[in-house]
Parts: structure tokens; C-alpha cells; sequence
């Protein structure tokens, strides 16, 4: 006889786990801090692999705020045209 958890989908999962964004975009600034190197991309693809998600899964979790880092990150990297808003330097 199945268990009751073995029919929970990954949404379900992933609220049980990380209950808004906001605790997942946590989890992924941890990482990106923890691993100077790696960039926010690479961290929730990190994330993915380490977790078994399907990264298809995860737009949904993307915080407002993660989703302006990505975007920054992604014009750096000149995989998006950059806009013409002004960036602060930090």
C-alpha cells in the first residue's frame, strides 16, 4: 500500500521545504556566498543537481529581488542587451 508522501508532487515538496521564495532565494544566496566564484546561475543549477529538481521546476520560487540579480548578472556576462537604467557601483 503506497504512502501518503509518495504521492506529493514536487510543488508540494518544495513548500514543505522552502514554504516561499523567499527561503529558497536564501538558500541560493547562501551558496553564492559560500562559493565566491559562483554566480547566482550556476548556483541554483548547484542547487538543482544537488537537490535531484528539474531546474524547469524552479522559475516559480524566483524571488523579485533574485530575479534583478540574474538580470544584473546576465548583462554582465552580455547575455541580455543592458538597458539603459543605471547601476549603482557596490
Amino acid at each position: 500500500m503506497p504512502k501518503p508522501e509518495d504521492n506529493k508532487s514536487i510543488e508540494d515538496i518544495f513548500e514543505q521545504k522552502f514554504y516561499c521564495s523567499r527561503k529558497f532565494a536564501d538558500e541560493i544566496e547562501h551558496i553564492v556566498l559560500e562559493n565566491k566564484d559562483m554566480k547566482y546561475v550556476d548556483a541554483i543549477v548547484h542547487f538543482c543537481e544537488q537537490n535531484g529538481v528539474d531546474v524547469e521546476s524552479i522559475p516559480k520560487l524566483i524571488s523579485k529581488p533574485l530575479k534583478e540579480k540574474l538580470k544584473c548578472e546576465a548583462m554582465e556576462l552580455n547575455l541580455l542587451k543592458r538597458t539603459s537604467h543605471a547601476k549603482l557601483p557596490l
